[in-house]
């Protein structure tokens, strides 16, 4: 599981830093791809990459800002031309429908595939199956935005081969049985319990990726416990004023969300275009006071999650 950040500028593009997209590699977990935003130029972000369009599986739109939506047409174009043919599910506030759909009748653009909208109206669990669950939760930004949480559910313990090997226990169907926890019986009447062949499950990991916002209770709510939490920094450390009065967030507040919801990791995006080179680095610099495992993202830049350890939930 890895985040690459195809987006992490706020407002307009600069020559630094595009407008708001990331990617959820979940190519290992399910073979697909998870995008939160589509900004302007998106799909040219990709080109930069090794993500296939066809492998898009869910688009998770924050808020209905240009800034964040802009690059949404010319992506789900696109991904009819490059064998997108599997269906799409967009989650995003009331108004993505009539956004995705109005663009596309007016530019007579035809899909390759169908699309399943989720209009988000409230608090709440959005999806959920054998390897994930997704909330969202809403934030205090201008217009209706929402946060959301990704959880992996836990991994089952591997099959100890080795184990099993150095009991002259050749691989076969036996091997099958074992790993599914059964009892049993070899030829010569030795009868083995599979749960003695199995590690130890691998406790899921969380993702929380929010959109523009005040520091917000739900902010807690969502990044609780997480692996890595995304958080917008427009503003820096002493600009709380500004932040308040613009619907967003400093690098401080986002520090001290991270703290109080005991996150792993905290990445900064959304940097305003005031911040350049050094300036824009320091809103990490200046928190870890606050939040030690702080950094600004940058476009294209790639975290690996790591898992965690620790008892399954």
């Amino acid at each position: 599981m890895q985040i690459e950040f195809l987006g992490t500028g706020a407002g307009s593009p600069s020559k630094q830093r595009n407008v708001s997209s990331l990617a959820l590699r979940l190519l290992e977990e399910r073979n697909a791809i998870w995008l939160f935003d589509v900004g302007e130029a998106t799909q040219h972000q990709i080109l930069n990459t090794t993500i296939r369009p066809r492998k898009i599986e869910k688009i998770f739109i924050t808020h209905l800002h240009g800034d964040h939506i802009f690059g949404l047409p010319g992506l789900l174009s696109s991904r009819s031309f490059q064998g997108g043919n599997e269906p799409l599910t967009i989650y995003g506030p009331v108004g993505i429908k009539e956004f995705v759909q109005t663009t596309l009748r007016v530019s007579e653009s035809r899909l390759s595939y169908p699309i399943k909208f989720v209009e988000i109206t409230d608090d709440g669990q959005l999806f959920s199956d054998q390897t994930f669950t997704v909330y969202a939760k809403k934030l205090d930004h201008k217009i209706d935005c929402f946060g959301y949480r990704v959880v992996e559910h836990d991994h089952p313990g591997e099959l100890q081969v080795d184990k099993l090997k150095k009991l002259g226990i050749p691989s076969g169907p036996l091997y099958g049985q074992l790993k599914q926890g059964k009892e049993v019986q070899l030829n010569d009447g030795t009868i083995l319990n599979g749960q003695d062949f199995i590690g130890s499950p691998q406790r899921g990991r969380i993702v929380a990726i929010l959109g523009d916002t005040r520091k917000t209770k739900n902010a807690i709510a969502l990044a609780k416990d997480a692996d890595v939490l995304v958080h917008e920094s427009t503003f820096g450390k002493g600009e709380s004023k500004l932040a308040h009065n613009y619907y967003h967030s400093t690098s401080a507040q986002a520090a001290q969300i991270a703290k109080q919801a005991h996150v792993k990791m905290l990445l900064l995006n959304h940097i305003s275009a005031r911040y350049v080179g050094k300036a824009a680095y320091s809103l990490a610099y200046q928190v870890r006071d606050i939040f030690p495992n702080t950094r600004v993202a940058n476009d294209f830049y790639v975290y690996d999650i790591p898992f965690k350890g620790g008892q399954p939930r």
